[in-house]
C-alpha cells in the first residue's frame, strides 16, 4: 500500500521569539509553483513592514518534487535552508511556508539564526492540521425511495461522502469516493438494485484534499 500523500489541511500561523526578534510563521497548501508564489506575496503584503520574509516550499510528493527556498537578506544558508530541511523531514508535500521576522535589535549570529528559523517551522508544524491528497470520483445515483437507507449505508460502507440528496419522483444522490473504492461501490449498487440502478460518474479529481 502506498504511503498517504500528506498536505496541510488549513492555513496555520504561529509566532515564536528569539533574541527579542519576532518570528511569525505562516504555512499552508500550494499545489503549484504559482500558488506558492502567490501565497508568499500575500504574506509579504500583509506584513509589509517586517525585516525579512523567508520562504520555502515543496511542490509534489516523493521523488517527483520541486523544492525552493530563499534567505531574503539573512546570511546565506541561515534561514531558507534550515526551513526547507524541516519541511522535507515532515512528510508533507504541496506545502509552502513563510517565516516573517521583525528584528528586535539583538543579532543572533549564524547558529542562532539557523535555530530560530528551524524552530519557527517546527512550532508551526506542531499546530498544523494534516490532510491527504487523493484521487476521487464523484457520482450521481437515481433510485426509488424504498432504497434510500440501504444506498446511504452502501455509500458509508465504501468510505464515500454524501454531498447532496434531492427528493422528487425519485431520489438523486450525489456522493464522492476515493477512486480506488468506487468500483466496489458500483458493483455493490448493481447487486443491491438487481441491476436497475447505476452510478453515473460526474467528476474525477486527481488531487482532492481530504482531512484526516
Amino acid at each position: 500500500m502506498e504511503a498517504p500523500l500528506l498536505v496541510p489541511a488549513a492555513e496555520t500561523r504561529v509566532e515564536t521569539q528569539a533574541g527579542n526578534s519576532r518570528f511569525i510563521t505562516t504555512i499552508g497548501t500550494a499545489l503549484t509553483v504559482n500558488e506558492a508564489k502567490a501565497f508568499i506575496q500575500r504574506v509579504k503584503a500583509e506584513f509589509s513592514d517586517a525585516t525579512h520574509h523567508v520562504p520555502a516550499y515543496i511542490i509534489g510528493h516523493g521523488r517527483s518534487t520541486l523544492a525552493h527556498c530563499h534567505d531574503d537578506g539573512e546570511p546565506a544558508g541561515t534561514a531558507g535552508r534550515p526551513m526547507l530541511a524541516v519541511l522535507q523531514g515532515s512528510g508533507l508535500g504541496d506545502v509552502v511556508a513563510v517565516v516573517t521576522r521583525y528584528f528586535g535589535g539583538t543579532k543572533l549570529g549564524t547558529g542562532g539564526l539557523v535555530r530560530a528559523y528551524g524552530d519557527a517551522i517546527r512550532a508551526a508544524l506542531v499546530a498544523l492540521p494534516r490532510a491527504e491528497k487523493v484521487a476521487t470520483t464523484t457520482v450521481m445515483v437515481e433510485f426509488p425511495y424504498s432504497l434510500l437507507e440501504r444506498v446511504r449505508q452502501l455509500v458509508e460502507s465504501h468510505d464515500g461522502i454524501i454531498i447532496d440528496e434531492q427528493f422528487a419522483a425519485a431520489i438523486t444522490l450525489t456522493a464522492r469516493f476515493r477512486s480506488e473504492r468506487f468500483p466496489e461501490f458500483a458493483v455493490a449498487l448493481r447487486e443491491l438494485s438487481h441491476g436497475s440502478v447505476e452510478a453515473v460518474v460526474v467528476e474525477t479529481n486527481e488531487a482532492t484534499i481530504m482531512p484526516l
